[in-house]
């Protein structure tokens, strides 16, 4: 393998979906314009092969995702969602992902209240089952999160308005469950497309919390700033993110798409990170991808970021089921390790 010396990348953008539909637009699955309720999910089974430190590669069937959801709205101008995992490899037992109220009369300020995805980066806020690659970016795994809590969020904007922003006050602490304390953060995203094929955002979050239930143990003074920009020509599309982070207290790695264990840390944390990713659709519904990440889990060590690259071949047998192959090539600055993947998944939407 070789190695490789990353420049950091700053960039600017926005959210993919600017549906008016208030669930749509909190980057989960779009809801029927009916009355009444609908149910909709979606499973992804896989394959994956990983190379190991010790020389003894492996190999293995998994789920990625098996969720369904209750979603509709109700007279008047009140829309609901409820979705659950029932994928063990994620949780190891059925789980709640979003359950959210929300009230829709007015475009320019829509209220959510309940638990559903934090309003910072573009990625994060790009459902699952329509992301270009299986997994998500590790600066966003690692520094979005926690991907779902609990909390009220005030948006707005239309689906022909140029301009949307989202602002949320939340835990900070982790999906299903009440923090302890009385600190909560405050996050937000705006975006703006002045050209029809460019779109440019950013997001933020800052706020105190605690990543225990000992109320007397240090808080976290935690940090977010995000800049995105999105490109669309035809049948091209490019995409790229930068996120930086500061956390002074305790905080955690891990999580996020590919399943890596959550893990707490003490001490503070300065961390930073981008990803860049071209795609083009062809006429044989094949949509080749090529993703390129750093990622830095600390600036305060020389020499500490890892650059993942992604080479994939999306195929799309029709509107409710495509097939995913992608090679993850991972390079690691500081002492480069074994550690490539090869995915493949299969997704129906229903």
């Amino acid at each position: 393998m070789i190695k490789k010396s990353i420049s950091i990348l700053a960039l600017s953008m926005l959210i993919i979906l600017t549906s008016v539909n208030v669930i749509s637009a909190q980057g989960c699955m779009e809801a029927s314009s009916d009355e009444g309720v609908s149910i909709k999910g979606y499973i992804q089974p896989q394959w994956e092969y990983w190379q190991t430190t010790d020389g003894a590669d492996a190999n293995s069937f998994t789920f990625n995702r098996a969720r369904i959801a209750a979603l509709g709205n109700i007279p008047y101008d009140i829309s609901y969602f409820f979705m659950i995992d029932f994928s063990k490899f994620k949780s190891g037992s059925p789980w709640i992902l979003d359950a959210f109220v929300s009230y829709t009369r007015y475009d320019w300020a829509k209220v959510t209240f309940g638990q559903f995805k934090s309003p910072i980066s573009l990625e994060q806020n790009t459902p699952c089952q329509s992301l270009h690659t299986i997994y998500r970016s590790k600066v966003v795994d690692e520094l979005a999160g926690p991907q779902r809590d609990l909390g009220a969020m005030l948006f707005g904007g239309t689906a022909d308005s140029k301009l949307h922003y989202y602002l949320a006050l939340m835990n900070d602490y982790q999906k299903n469950y009440e923090d302890d304390n009385k600190h909560k953060s405050l996050k937000g995203r705006v975006t703006y497309s002045p050209l029809d094929f460019l779109q440019i955002g950013g997001s933020f979050g800052y706020g105190q919390t605690q990543n225990d239930s000992d109320v007397d143990s240090l808080m976290n003074i935690k940090q977010r700033f995000g800049g995105e920009l999105q490109l669309t020509f035809g049948n091209f599309l490019f995409q790229s993110e930068y996120i930086w982070a500061d956390d002074s207290g305790p905080y955690t790695t891990g999580g996020g798409c590919d399943g890596a264990p959550i893990e707490h840390h003490t001490g503070g944390v300065t961390r930073c990170g981008f990803f860049a990713q071209a795609m083009y659709n062809t006429s044989w519904n094949l949509q080749p991808v090529f993703k390129f990440e750093s990622y830095d889990a600390d600036n305060s060590i020389d020499d500490n970021s890892e650059t993942i690259m992604t080479f994939g071949l999306n195929y799309f047998l029709n509107d409710w089921t495509r097939v995913q192959l992608n090679y993850r090539y991972k390079a690691e600055q500081a002492l480069e390790i074994p550690n490539d993947q090869v995915v493949l998944q299969v997704q129906v939407k229903f």
